[in-house]
């Protein structure tokens, strides 16, 4: 080992793994107020030009179901088929929603990895 050397970690080193131990701390406290944040929201998805609208939470989990009576008249099927699309489309929105508050969570940020 050369001397003044050490382990490579000169003081610009020490800065940069400093600056980085700061901004994950900022995006775990942020993570934990957008989970908090996602758990309060409620999403809605539709299918049947609204016959049919599934809410879930901002994590996905389900909060309810609404059914038209016009809906019921369609079948049991098309019911079915009605009852999943929109589960997808609630699906979609919720997984969108968290996408885009991740990002801009830990946009400019500069994390490797993310």
């Amino acid at each position: 080992m050369t001397k003044g050397q050490g382990f490579g970690f000169g003081l610009g080193k020490m800065k940069e793994l400093t600056e980085a131990f700061k901004k994950a701390q900022q995006v775990q406290e942020g993570a934990k107020r957008l989970q908090e944040e996602l758990e309060q929201m409620e999403i809605e998805g539709q299918a049947g030009g609204g016959l049919v609208k599934v809410v879930l939470s901002g994590n996905q989990e389900p909060r309810g179901v609404t059914i038209a009576a016009e809906a019921l008249n369609e079948g049991a099927e098309v019911l079915s088929d009605l009852v999943t699309a929109a589960m997808q489309d609630a699906y979609d929105k919720s997984t969108a929603t968290m996408r885009e508050r991740m990002e801009e969570l830990t946009g400019g940020l500069n994390l490797p990895g993310l």
